[in-house]
């Protein structure tokens, strides 16, 4: 049995967490999205074909050619002309029956396994705001179709493009029209199958979570973190207090007067405190020097926050140095909801916290503060004393 992963294109409403970088090698408790979806996928496939693009050194020098019993191979979408003109890079290598995964969502092998039974299938998850997703529409038992975004309310059912089918589709991918954004879609594809009847929908009953901003990074670090196991690998010094289910790697070091409330996680060779605060759903990867307050936060590797700072709700990059007195306000006074500018426009976040998403190689100087929801890109820097109000590019 087969995969194919849709990993190809570049993200910008991720910005800047995915200026430099793949969605797709974005991490979740330590774990880049695709490798997530690679371990949901054992016991199902013996080999997955990951559609690359943007950056494609970078997903085949993480992954390589071998996932614990999953072969994998590559395949370049040099443009990008849909996830049709995607999934018919790959009709040379497609055998006989295999799914067809969204790169930058992750899914439940439970769920993936469902839709086994069916030559053509399709997960669903039931959504509060349809007006975001493709929804299927049915006619008593069977479906109908897809409607992209509807204005009016028609179906909660989202199509979260995980499918099964086999190499009848790679003919209907060629007979669809291209789109208006002239490109070829695969939901196109699987409309012309509903509507011959052949199509079946599953429903989501253990997880979905979509990547599609970035914030949804901290919320998909919060579903998992909430069962991690408690595990201490590195040194803790004497007056440290740590409640709850809290991992620390191997070669770190937690220094006296620090206080940690789990979940944490903490990943090696990192050096936290003396007197540092770490509260609940903070991820703390490889390499970092903190010293700060963190809450509900991803810092990724080699980050210092060596003094005194506040860091809520927030996403900071690789190879950050966070300097004394900074704080990510994360919270409205009118205690609203957050807006973030995505692609020039602005957009609920539908969270009351969100503090700043920073990229890699970010240097904020001393007594910055960041408005709510602000982003910063990769490499730039801040000057002692500044106001953050949206954007830094």
């Amino acid at each position: 049995m087969q995969a194919v992963i849709l990993a190809a294109g570049k993200s910008t409403r991720t910005y800047p967490l995915t200026v430099e970088t793949p969605k797709v090698l974005l991490k979740v408790l330590n774990k880049t999205l695709l490798e997530h979806n690679l371990e949901q996928l054992r016991g199902l496939i013996n080999e997955v074909i990951i559609i690359v693009g943007f950056k494609k050194e970078m997903v085949i020098d993480t992954l390589g050619e071998k996932y614990a019993d999953i072969n994998i191979k590559y395949v370049e979408q040099k443009e990008q002309l849909g996830t049709g003109h995607a999934l018919l890079e790959v009709e040379k290598l497609i055998k006989d029956k295999f799914f067809v995964l969204a790169g930058d969502d992750l899914y439940s092998g439970g769920d993936i396994k469902k839709l086994l039974e069916y030559k053509y299938a399709a997960l669903y998850s039931e959504v509060d705001d349809p007006s975001r997703f493709g929804v299927f529409i049915e006619d008593g038992s069977k479906v109908k179709g897809i409607i992209e975004k509807p204005k009016e309310f028609i179906s909660n059912k989202a199509n979260i493009s995980c499918y099964i089918m086999d190499k009848d589709i790679f003919p209907i991918l060629k007979s669809v029209k291209k789109s208006e954004r002239d490109e070829i879609e695969l939901t196109d594809a699987i409309t012309e199958i509903a509507t011959k009847g052949e199509l079946f929908i599953e429903k989501v009953n253990d997880y979905w979570l979509p990547i599609g901003y970035p914030w949804n990074l901290l919320e998909a670090n919060v579903y998992f973190l909430k069962d991690i196991k408690h595990a201490i690998k590195g040194t803790v010094e004497d007056y440290v207090t740590i409640t709850g289910n809290v991992y620390i790697g191997n070669d770190s070091i937690i220094k006296s007067g620090t206080y940690i409330e789990g979940p944490v996680f903490i990943g090696d060779n990192c050096v936290i405190g003396p007197n540092a605060y770490i509260r609940p759903d903070t991820l703390i990867y490889d390499n970092c020097r903190i010293r700060a307050e963190v809450v509900d936060s991803i810092i990724m590797e080699g980050t210092t926050a060596k003094h005194h700072s506040y860091i809520g709700h927030s996403i900071i990059g690789k190879k950050c140095n966070i300097a004394a007195g900074t704080i990510t306000a994360d919270y409205r006074h009118d205690s609203g909801i957050h807006r973030c500018f995505i692609k020039d426009k602005l957009i609920d976040t539908g969270r009351k916290k969100l503090g700043t998403m920073m990229g890699d190689r970010v240097k904020t100087g001393i007594n910055t503060s960041f408005f709510p929801g602000c982003k910063i890109w990769p490499g730039k820097t801040t000057l002692p004393g500044e106001v953050a109000k949206n954007e830094i590019k």
